[in-house]
């Protein structure tokens, strides 16, 4: 083609020859552009794989290790602390002295009088009573306890020692858990036995008194009065003085609050700057002030009375209507005094510990609590 008939192709065609370079220059764009983005989707759809992996992956560890957490409480922790607390049950609700004078006043009539017996009998009532449901309420709320204490150290551990896996937003940047901090945080699991009781046996001796106050040696028990009067026993306990008293028998003094309370709002940075142990300290002191984990203790309480109630059966006799059904409450005092030790026995070889931890209530609250979801009050 001439360069004159070029030029008048052009002329004739210009419009239509603009109009498809643009839009293959459009189409050539346009398709640069989609495989760019179909690149940098499927790099983004391959990280999100890789995360999800990730996540799983740490899911799944984290679930053996919460279990693994589950056998160490119940195998090593808990045992040792239901074998001090035993002992020192033991040791501050001691009835023998009690029972000794009282057959000695049997096998020798003179030496007492009716007035000294009865005196002797009310004591044996009172503090046989206390005995056992202090045991109940003891190794109830101090198996939660425990196990509270021992899943939240169990997540910091883990955590301090997954980072490995990557940065996944399953893992929090966190200090890491010293042995000396580790090995002093699990130690208040025997705060109960050394200080808490010292407290909690006149605080609940005040409770059975009050409620056994009309009950008369003579006064026949079946089951029912007896799970009626244990339960009553408890919930007055439980709700006398300031809201969540009983805390002080498991844990010492929130130091951290009491410091709080003393600083004023430009040293709020001093109060953030905590140690692991007080960190540990002040999330157990949170979530055992939670809502959710005061039903965990009701519910728990209330499956304990009902396992008591089982053992107690064949002693007491059933709740029907029969005038002959159940015990006067003098034969029974015996048995009542017998039960905090067959409660506090080894936790291995005792039903009534598997009996909390059957609760489904109960073990939601777990599994929350070691995936760090459970709200503090």
């Amino acid at each position: 083609m001439t360069p004159k008939c070029f030029l008048d192709f052009w002329r004739r065609h210009k419009k239509k020859i603009l109009i498809t370079a643009s839009v293959i220059g459009s189409g050539y764009f346009l398709y640069k552009q989609y495989d760019y983005y179909s690149r940098r989707l499927q790099v983004i759809q391959r990280e999100l794989d890789n995360e999800r992996e990730a996540d799983e992956l740490i899911k799944a560890q984290i679930q053996a290790h919460f279990e693994h957490i589950q056998r160490i409480a119940d195998t090593t922790t808990l045992p040792h602390a239901i074998q001090h607390l035993q002992t020192r049950i033991e040791e501050d609700l001691d009835l023998s002295h009690l029972t000794e004078r009282l057959m000695m006043g049997k096998g020798q009539p003179n030496t007492l009088t009716l007035a000294e017996k009865l005196d002797l009998w009310e004591n044996l009532k009172i503090l046989s009573f206390t005995k056992m449901v202090i045991s109940l309420w003891a190794i109830t709320v101090l198996s939660l306890y425990i196990r509270v204490q021992v899943n939240i150290l169990g997540r910091h551990m883990y955590v301090d020692t997954a980072r490995g896996l990557g940065s996944s937003h399953l893992l929090e940047e966190a200090e890491l858990v010293d042995r000396n901090d580790e090995q002093k945080f699990l130690a208040f699991s025997d705060f109960l036995s050394n200080y808490g009781l010292n407290t909690l046996i006149p605080r609940m001796q005040i409770a059975v008194a009050e409620v056994l106050k009309s009950k008369q040696l003579r006064d026949v028990f079946d089951t029912t009065t007896l799970r009626e009067t244990t339960i009553r026993i408890i919930k007055i306990f439980m709700s006398t003085g300031r809201p969540h008293h009983w805390l002080d028998y498991l844990m010492p003094e929130d130091k951290q609050s009491s410091i709080r309370g003393t600083l004023s709002t430009d040293d709020d940075a001093t109060v953030t700057n905590i140690n692991k142990f007080d960190q540990l300290m002040m999330e157990t002191r949170a979530v055992l002030l939670s809502a959710e984990f005061g039903n965990v203790v009701e519910r728990s309480l209330e499956v304990g009375v009902n396992g008591l109630m089982e053992e107690m059966e064949g002693s007491v006799g059933g709740g029907g209507s029969s005038s002959t059904s159940g015990t006067p409450l003098a034969r029974l005092v015996p048995r009542v005094s017998q039960m905090g030790p067959l409660l506090l026995e080894d936790p291995r070889k005792t039903r009534f510990i598997q009996m909390i931890r059957g609760i489904p209530e109960v073990e939601i609250f777990f599994t929350l609590l070691y995936a760090n979801t459970v709200p503090a009050s």
